[in-house]
């Protein structure tokens, strides 16, 4: 009986032991997997970090805040280019009335009244904005000047509408 009770004993904890070392497998494979899954994720995110911040190298070319020269250039008038930035975003968008078309866009609202939606000051003498009235759009270039009182004088050079979309 004592040879049967530890035979008994030894094939349950064969079984034990199989049962332990499988479930176990399984585990560290499930753990193995998402780890690998979790490393293509990070790469893929790695990947597309890159190519934004290379975006976002290109796209700040042309900024006055990114460009020393135009920024030298405000700072031997005892001006801080920031602040020339912040004047002429509001400036431009100070004109952006509920019944008005923005006195500074070109072109009267065909739809409705036109407002300027986007300003890129892009150096010490040039802004872009883009403007729509909601159904039409366009695009305006300044030339600007900063007058003794620190306000901006801008001067719209160019600017076209977008043909309307059939």
């Amino acid at each position: 009986m004592r040879k049967n009770l530890l035979l008994y004993l030894f094939i349950f904890s064969l079984l034990f032991t199989i049962f332990i070392y499988v479930n176990d497998k399984k585990i560290l494979d499930a753990r193995d997997a998402e780890i690998q899954k979790l490393k293509a994720e990070v790469e893929r995110l790695e990947l597309e970090n890159e190519s934004a911040a290379a975006l976002n190298q290109n796209e700040s070319y042309f900024s006055l805040m990114d460009n020393e020269d135009a920024m030298t250039y405000f700072e031997n008038k005892g001006i801080e280019a920031e602040d020339v930035r912040e004047a002429i975003e509001n400036e431009l968008m100070n004109q952006n009335k509920v019944d008005v078309d923005n006195s500074y866009v070109p072109f009267d609202g065909i739809e409705g009244n036109m407002h300027i939606n986007n300003i890129k000051v892009l150096n010490h003498k040039w802004v872009i904005a883009d403007f729509t009235d909601g159904t039409y759009w366009g695009e305006v270039f300044f030339t600007y000047f900063i007058d003794e009182n620190g306000k901006p004088e801008l001067i719209a050079e160019k600017s076209f509408i977008y043909p309307a979309a059939n």
